[in-house]
Protein backbone atom coordinates (compact mmCIF):
# COMPACT_ATOMS: atom_id res chain seq x y z
CA UNK A 1 0.00 0.00 0.00
CA UNK A 2 1.61 3.54 -1.25
CA UNK A 3 1.80 6.42 1.63
CA UNK A 4 -0.85 8.19 -0.73
CA UNK A 5 -3.60 5.10 -0.15
CA UNK A 6 -2.47 5.00 3.40
CA UNK A 7 -3.17 8.38 4.11
CA UNK A 8 -6.58 8.46 1.76
CA UNK A 9 -8.27 5.69 4.42
CA UNK A 10 -7.23 7.94 7.36
CA UNK A 11 -9.48 10.82 5.69
CA UNK A 12 -12.84 11.21 7.53
CA UNK A 13 -16.44 10.26 5.28
CA UNK A 14 -17.18 13.83 5.85
CA UNK A 15 -14.67 14.25 3.14
CA UNK A 16 -14.75 11.26 1.17
CA UNK A 17 -14.90 13.73 -1.89
CA UNK A 18 -11.29 14.64 -0.79
CA UNK A 19 -10.07 11.03 -1.22
CA UNK A 20 -11.60 10.82 -4.66
CA UNK A 21 -9.91 13.96 -5.69
CA UNK A 22 -6.49 12.37 -4.52
CA UNK A 23 -6.52 8.98 -6.71
CA UNK A 24 -7.98 11.85 -9.61
CA UNK A 25 -5.22 14.19 -9.15
CA UNK A 26 -2.36 12.16 -8.83
CA UNK A 27 -3.69 9.75 -11.31
CA UNK A 28 -2.80 8.75 -14.77
CA UNK A 29 -5.49 11.46 -15.94
CA UNK A 30 -3.08 14.43 -15.43
CA UNK A 31 -1.14 16.33 -17.85
CA UNK A 32 1.77 16.65 -15.54
CA UNK A 33 4.67 14.54 -15.93
CA UNK A 34 5.44 12.13 -12.88
CA UNK A 35 8.45 14.43 -12.02
CA UNK A 36 5.75 17.50 -12.36
CA UNK A 37 3.40 15.55 -10.20
CA UNK A 38 5.31 14.67 -7.34
CA UNK A 39 6.96 17.63 -7.04
CA UNK A 40 4.06 19.88 -6.63
CA UNK A 41 2.15 17.22 -4.38
CA UNK A 42 5.62 17.88 -2.02
CA UNK A 43 6.19 21.01 -2.18
CA UNK A 44 2.31 21.54 -1.49
CA UNK A 45 2.58 18.72 1.40
CA UNK A 46 5.22 20.70 2.76
CA UNK A 47 3.52 23.94 2.56
CA UNK A 48 0.73 22.64 4.86
CA UNK A 49 2.73 21.57 7.85
CA UNK A 50 0.44 18.63 8.19
CA UNK A 51 3.27 15.60 9.04
CA UNK A 52 0.63 12.72 8.18
CA UNK A 53 0.35 14.31 4.68
CA UNK A 54 3.74 15.55 4.59
CA UNK A 55 5.09 11.98 5.38
CA UNK A 56 3.02 9.81 2.76
CA UNK A 57 4.27 12.03 -0.29
CA UNK A 58 7.52 12.03 0.77
CA UNK A 59 7.60 8.15 1.10
CA UNK A 60 5.34 7.92 -2.56
CA UNK A 61 7.32 10.99 -4.25
CA UNK A 62 11.07 9.16 -3.00
CA UNK A 63 9.65 6.04 -5.33
CA UNK A 64 8.04 7.74 -8.01
CA UNK A 65 10.52 10.62 -8.73
CA UNK A 66 13.95 11.37 -8.53
CA UNK A 67 15.92 12.97 -5.45
CA UNK A 68 16.70 15.88 -7.31
CA UNK A 69 12.55 16.20 -7.97
CA UNK A 70 12.12 15.65 -3.49
CA UNK A 71 15.32 18.61 -3.13
CA UNK A 72 13.75 21.24 -5.27
CA UNK A 73 10.39 20.46 -4.05
CA UNK A 74 11.48 21.08 -0.57
CA UNK A 75 13.27 23.87 -1.27
CA UNK A 76 10.63 25.20 -3.18
CA UNK A 77 8.23 25.07 0.04
CA UNK A 78 10.81 26.80 2.23
CA UNK A 79 11.20 29.44 -0.50
CA UNK A 80 7.78 30.25 -1.46
CA UNK A 81 7.15 30.13 2.67
CA UNK A 82 9.48 33.69 2.74
CA UNK A 83 8.81 35.30 -0.90
CA UNK A 84 5.01 34.49 -0.37
CA UNK A 85 5.08 37.04 2.98
CA UNK A 86 7.11 39.16 1.54
CA UNK A 87 5.73 40.19 -1.66
CA UNK A 88 2.05 39.93 -0.54
CA UNK A 89 2.89 42.56 1.60
CA UNK A 90 4.28 44.45 -1.01
CA UNK A 91 1.63 43.97 -3.02
CA UNK A 92 -1.38 44.47 -0.27
CA UNK A 93 0.47 47.54 1.21
CA UNK A 94 -0.28 49.30 -2.27
CA UNK A 95 3.08 51.71 -1.72
CA UNK A 96 5.44 52.54 -4.31
CA UNK A 97 7.71 52.75 -1.75
CA UNK A 98 7.93 49.41 -0.30
CA UNK A 99 8.32 48.24 -4.37
CA UNK A 100 11.50 50.20 -4.96
CA UNK A 101 12.88 48.62 -1.98
CA UNK A 102 15.69 45.81 -2.59
CA UNK A 103 13.77 42.67 -1.24
CA UNK A 104 17.14 41.34 0.35
CA UNK A 105 16.39 38.30 0.44
CA UNK A 106 18.50 35.22 -0.65
CA UNK A 107 17.36 33.10 -3.48
CA UNK A 108 19.92 31.03 -5.40
CA UNK A 109 17.89 27.67 -6.05
CA UNK A 110 15.27 30.24 -7.95
CA UNK A 111 18.45 30.13 -10.91
CA UNK A 112 19.90 26.99 -10.16
CA UNK A 113 17.48 24.49 -9.41
CA UNK A 114 18.56 20.18 -8.89
CA UNK A 115 15.91 19.39 -11.80
CA UNK A 116 15.25 22.43 -14.11
CA UNK A 117 14.04 26.05 -13.97
CA UNK A 118 10.46 25.19 -15.46
CA UNK A 119 9.38 22.07 -13.08
CA UNK A 120 11.22 24.27 -10.15
CA UNK A 121 9.20 26.92 -10.85
CA UNK A 122 6.01 25.11 -11.17
CA UNK A 123 6.21 23.77 -7.62
CA UNK A 124 6.88 27.61 -6.92
CA UNK A 125 3.29 28.19 -8.57
CA UNK A 126 1.95 25.89 -6.92
CA UNK A 127 2.65 26.68 -3.37
CA UNK A 128 2.23 30.51 -4.31
CA UNK A 129 -1.15 29.48 -4.92
CA UNK A 130 -1.56 27.88 -1.52
CA UNK A 131 -0.02 30.68 -0.07
CA UNK A 132 -2.21 33.51 -2.03
CA UNK A 133 0.42 35.73 -3.09
CA UNK A 134 -0.77 37.16 -6.16
CA UNK A 135 2.28 38.70 -7.49
CA UNK A 136 4.12 35.54 -7.33
CA UNK A 137 1.02 32.95 -8.67
CA UNK A 138 1.73 36.02 -11.42
CA UNK A 139 5.52 35.86 -12.39
CA UNK A 140 6.10 31.97 -11.87
CA UNK A 141 2.50 31.26 -13.76
CA UNK A 142 4.18 33.63 -17.00
CA UNK A 143 7.82 31.58 -16.61
CA UNK A 144 6.09 27.50 -16.72
CA UNK A 145 4.00 29.10 -19.84
CA UNK A 146 6.99 31.09 -21.71
CA UNK A 147 9.36 27.80 -21.07
CA UNK A 148 6.87 25.57 -22.61
CA UNK A 149 3.93 24.43 -19.93
CA UNK A 150 0.59 24.36 -21.55
CA UNK A 151 -2.37 26.24 -19.60
CA UNK A 152 -3.96 22.40 -18.67
CA UNK A 153 -0.36 21.42 -17.03
CA UNK A 154 -0.69 24.56 -14.98
CA UNK A 155 -4.58 23.76 -14.25
CA UNK A 156 -3.33 20.68 -13.37
CA UNK A 157 -0.85 21.75 -10.57
CA UNK A 158 -3.40 24.13 -9.49
CA UNK A 159 -5.63 21.76 -8.99
CA UNK A 160 -3.62 18.81 -7.20
CA UNK A 161 -2.29 22.03 -4.82
CA UNK A 162 -5.38 22.80 -4.04
CA UNK A 163 -6.50 19.06 -2.96
CA UNK A 164 -3.31 18.59 -1.35
CA UNK A 165 -4.56 21.51 0.51
CA UNK A 166 -7.81 19.77 1.36
CA UNK A 167 -6.52 16.98 2.07
CA UNK A 168 -4.43 18.57 4.78
CA UNK A 169 -7.34 20.36 6.32
CA UNK A 170 -9.12 16.83 5.90
CA UNK A 171 -6.98 15.14 8.38
CA UNK A 172 -7.38 17.30 11.02
CA UNK A 173 -11.32 17.22 11.20
CA UNK A 174 -12.72 15.83 14.39
CA UNK A 175 -14.79 12.77 14.45
CA UNK A 176 -18.10 13.57 13.94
Amino acid sequence: MTGIERLRDAIPDVARDIRLNLEAVLGAGSSLGPAQKWGVALACAASTRQPALIEAVLEDAKRESTPEVVDDALAAAALMAMNNVYYRFRHMVGKPSYTDKPARLRMNRLGKPATNKVDFELFCLAVSALNGCELCIQSHEKVVVDGGLTEDQVNDAIRLAATIQAAAISLELPKP
